[in-house]
């Protein structure tokens, strides 16, 4: 099969249009059987539930070369999982686990031209999408959905490498109590955007949320959960129920406890305890993890041990096993690694 003559090695983190995507509509209390095809466009009413009431959500996976050459997608199961448990909540239909894993091959394989060689750093990211496609006037949930995934190839979210972060913590909430932050809903990203901007205006890279009742427990920033390392080696992830389950992060704490024997706590982190830690990074399908160098609380700089100039030790380990399975230089767990045949 002839890849896409592309500069792989030089792709950003952006939208190309690919070959193919996958379509599917559901009407009448069921899904068509769904296809693939070549219309890129999306074509709904002006009244559609998505434009009103922003019912609509999304996942993200990717396709990888491995080092012998195959082309495998990353535990696909729990992105259908982490779907179905959004769709619940937004009042939308659940699109079947074992249709969803098969569509993602399809679109895999019906593109596997513009799947990024192995060593280029590119991988094929994959776009799974609902959205309430009906009018709606009323607010009440659609009864039409259109369900579909494209693919798009990107390069490294960091070129020439990781550099570590500067955040700052936001005065502004990521999600209300009991509300929609632990479901990868669009309207949660929509609320983030002012405040991206402006830590961007400001010299900062992203936002650190607080919990948004007491302000004082770390959360995560607008796109991705966070892990930090103690001074002794450990692993701490926050702890809360408005948090994203991030795939990403579930892996990286597998990866850590069972293959690197490093111990990982899963608790609540008050923002005085920043001072106290040795690494700290973001963790997401994008980048994998993206170390922080420096918090900035208000004016005031907590500037982490392992620097601004690369990932900390612990991290950089965790990070290299998990890529290095993903890639096809280590084994993976049973079931992370789909193969597209």
């Amino acid at each position: 099969m002839e890849k896409q003559n592309l500069d792989w090695g030089n792709l950003g983190f952006g939208y190309v249009k690919t070959d193919k995507r996958y379509v599917s509509n559901f009407k009448d209390g069921a899904w068509d059987n769904g296809t693939l095809t070549d219309d890129a466009t999306v074509q709904i009413s002006e009244c559609a539930g998505v434009l009103q009431y922003a019912q609509t959500c999304f996942e993200g996976l990717k396709a990888y070369t491995t080092e012998k050459g195959k082309i495998v997608t990353f535990r696909p199961d729990m992105n259908a999982e982490r779907m179905a448990t959004t769709c619940e909540r937004l009042e939308m239909p659940v699109f079947p686990k074992d249709r969803f894993i098969d569509a993602v091959k399809q679109v895999v394989k019906a593109n596997a031209s513009w799947v990024p060689p192995y060593g280029s750093g590119a991988t094929l990211y994959l776009r799974p999408y609902m959205f309430g496609s009906s009018p709606v006037i009323g607010v009440k949930p659609a009864q039409e959905y259109q369900f579909r995934i494209f693919g798009t190839p990107v390069g490294p979210y960091f070129k020439g490498g990781a550099h570590p972060l500067t955040v700052r913590i936001s005065d502004l909430d990521r999600a209300a109590p009991k509300g929609t932050g632990d479901i990868k809903a669009g309207l949660n990203y929509a609320m983030s955007l002012h405040n991206i901007v402006d830590a961007h205006k400001c010299g900062f890279d992203e936002n650190m949320y607080l919990d948004p009742q007491t302000h004082t427990y770390i959360e995560e920033t607008g796109g991705a959960n966070i892990l930090f390392v103690t001074k002794d080696g450990k692993i701490v992830t926050p702890k809360s129920d408005s948090i994203l389950p991030s795939i990403t992060r579930r892996s990286l704490v597998s990866v850590a406890k069972d293959y690197l024997g490093i111990e990982v706590t899963e608790r609540k982190i008050n923002k005085e305890e920043l001072a106290d830690f040795a690494e700290c990074g973001l963790c997401g399908t994008a980048a994998v993890i993206s170390p922080i160098g420096k918090i900035v609380d208000h004016g005031k700089e907590i500037c982490l041990p392992s620097g601004m100039n690369d990932f900390g030790p612990v991290l950089k380990k965790v990070y290299d096993t998990l890529t290095g399975m993903q890639m096809g230089r280590i084994e993976a767990p049973a079931g992370w690694i789909y193969e597209i045949d």
